[in-house]
């Protein structure tokens, strides 16, 4: 069973004593309301979240970045993120990812409700929380609503998001761009070769990615790309189902681009044929996919090195050289 927000009815203002005792309602009020300012997950829950009262929290086990805890009421349950130290703008992308993939009605995301700053510095993020299962679903399933979103969610404006967001901890730039290669180019692997350089001094992954960039043309001959909205992170640990079965994706790093590009973290993702065969039967394969796979992980083989350190760079090095060869450049 998945709790959402919107179960409760009750407003904050029942569990105030009456009116008919001024001297209890004011020391009560300023007490209770004084505790809420300094905790603003608390604050929302029982004001725009309808609950009445929290009854449990727990912490969950989230990832290195973030702490996670489930809140309890008598409204539902939410599911709650903090960071002490990063302000709001990392949960803000987050949200307005979840948010774009939401409004697609096509595959389960945790519906996002609010993002703030802590008192104490850092910031929250308040979301539905979905009681997952024990599997990750069926993967056919998941093949097929992960293309219906990709199919439902397109841009107007090109290649980009309305803000920058985060891949990991790691900055990613969604300036709009009307031009996938240009975007892919500059914004995702020039991006990346520039921190390594910066952090590693490795002056041979930066030249030779700088000469690939600027070669990535003939891997895209004859072939359409529109901006679809994409989820930007799909690993396994970012893929799991619902009680139901159904597949739930979160811990977005939205931007609209081309839809292949969802698969730069297959290599740790585990999808199967399954999984693809029923994605193309929606988004039907473009000539040429199978020359742009590795292309597409190298984002995030990239990041890895820049995040984990040097046990990735073999990796992210042998798909440029390789590109090199194939492209004669």
């Amino acid at each position: 069973m998945v709790a959402i927000a919107q179960m409760g009815v009750l407003s904050f203002s029942s569990c105030f004593p009456s009116l008919s005792s001024p001297r209890s309602f004011n020391k009560r009020t300023t007490f209770a309301m004084a505790a809420m300012s300094d905790d603003p997950v608390r604050e929302w829950i029982l004001t725009e979240g309808k609950a009445t009262q929290i009854t449990k929290i727990s912490p969950i086990g989230g990832g290195c970045i973030n702490l996670a805890s489930r809140y309890d009421t008598d409204a539902g349950s939410f599911f709650v993120k903090t960071n002490r130290s990063i302000g709001p703008s990392m949960f803000e992308g987050e949200s307005l990812g979840l948010g774009a993939m939401y409004e697609t009605r096509t595959i389960r995301v945790p519906r996002p409700f609010k993002v703030g700053p802590l008192p104490t510095g850092g910031s929250y993020i308040i979301m539905e929380f979905i009681e997952f299962g024990f599997s990750r679903g069926d993967q056919s399933v998941l093949g097929r609503k992960l293309a219906e979103m990709h199919k439902a969610g397109k841009s107007s404006k090109g290649f980009g998001f309305d803000v920058d967001n985060t891949i990991g901890s790691t900055p990613q730039i969604n300036t709009w761009t009307s031009d996938w290669i240009e975007f892919y180019a500059e914004h995702r692997l020039g991006y990346q070769l520039r921190l390594a350089s910066d952090q590693y001094g490795d002056s041979t992954i930066y030249q030779r990615g700088q000469r690939l960039m600027k070669n990535l043309a003939p891997l895209f001959e004859d072939i359409v790309i529109e901006p679809c909205l994409l989820h930007g992170d799909l690993w396994s640990g970012n893929v799991s189902s619902d009680k139901n079965g159904e597949p739930v994706i979160l811990d977005p790093a939205c931007y609209y681009g081309h839809n292949e590009a969802e698969f730069g973290m297959s290599w740790c993702a585990g999808f199967g044929g399954s999984f693809y065969k029923s994605y193309f039967e929606v988004m039907p394969k473009q000539p040429g996919f199978e020359k742009r796979r590795d292309l597409y992980m190298l984002y995030h083989y990239l990041n890895h090195y820049n995040l984990f350190g040097s046990g990735y760079r073999s990796s992210a090095l042998s798909i440029i050289d390789d590109y090199l060869r194939m492209l004669k450049v």
